[in-house]
């Protein structure tokens, strides 16, 4: 009989509706609906969800520690965690104050680049197909299969038939996974054009940020309604009963950080890991050990 785990409070009275429901792309959804500096379902302030994003930090802990405990009992259970967002909008803030409150041997951050010679000799999903967690670990994919999609809309680097046959190849991907055990968390950072440009202009302004600023930035940056148009493309196309797409407002980093960590509590909280019993009898190995 599996040990019993600590039970954890319900969402607190400052989320008004579950970061799942208020976040989730469903039918009729627009991307231009969403203002960037809302905090859809949460009332609080930055004091608060700071606060609860500590407070949240040791239940997903245990929790991925539980995940990872119930592979050895031969549970199939993964989670992966999808980032997608214009540049600047706070995917490495969530990777360090979210991911990074766990055990960091328990998860595969991987952030796909432009396609080497050989990854663009096979399948655009052939190099993805390998980087997915196995049971027991949470994936972190830091940009995605979405960017085949994105920017290669955008940018036009394959045909248009091309784009068209991968929304549904993604689909087919991603079910495979949800029926394999893989929960997935698809997450798009939502900031706007003058956010960005502030954000941007203070990479500039800044020593120690020249590092992360990137010239490129600003190519992208003026092609801002496409990717918007594309991105919709994607949730049209990709937001699934299995694996739907949620929205996040990020112009509030700490909104943006609570809403991910909620999400992702959410995902381990409905895959409910259990502590793996042991294969051997408790009271001999206590009588064993004791004799030592």
């Amino acid at each position: 009989m599996n040990a019993p785990h600590a039970s954890h409070p319900p969402l607190s009275s400052l989320w008004s509706t579950d970061p799942g429901t208020a976040l989730r792309v469903g039918r009729g959804f627009r991307l231009t609906d969403v203002d960037p500096s809302s905090t859809p379902g949460f009332d609080g302030k930055k004091k608060h969800a700071e606060a609860e994003l500590a407070d949240g930090a040791d239940e997903l802990s245990e929790l991925q520690e539980r995940l990872f405990a119930a592979s050895t009992g031969g549970a199939t259970d993964a989670v992966l965690l999808v980032l997608q967002a214009m540049d600047t909008a706070g995917k490495g803030g969530i990777v360090r104050h979210v991911v990074g409150a766990v055990d960091p041997q328990g998860v595969d951050h991987y952030a796909f680049k432009k396609p080497t010679k050989e990854e663009l000799s096979h399948d655009f999903l052939w190099r993805v197909e390998s980087r997915v967690p196995s049971a027991g670990r949470i994936g972190v994919f830091d940009r995605s299969h979405y960017e085949d999609v994105l920017i290669g809309r955008v940018r036009e680097l394959a045909p248009a038939d091309e784009i068209e046959r991968r929304y549904g190849a993604i689909n087919d991907f991603e079910q495979t996974l949800v029926e394999r055990g893989t929960r997935i968390v698809k997450v798009m950072l939502q900031i706007s054009s003058d956010e960005q440009k502030s954000r941007l202009t203070e990479r500039l302004e800044r020593p120690d940020k020249y590092w992360k600023y990137n010239p490129g930035d600003v190519d992208e940056r003026e092609l801002w309604p496409h990717y918007q148009d594309a991105y919709q493309i994607v949730f049209d196309r990709t937001s699934t009963s299995l694996a739907p797409w949620h929205v996040v407002p990020a112009n509030h980093k700490w909104f943006a950080r609570l809403a991910v960590q909620r999400l992702l509590i959410d995902a381990l909280r409905g895959i409910d890991p259990q502590w793996p019993a042991p294969e051997y009898d408790i009271a001999v190995e206590q009588a064993r050990l004791a004799a030592t």
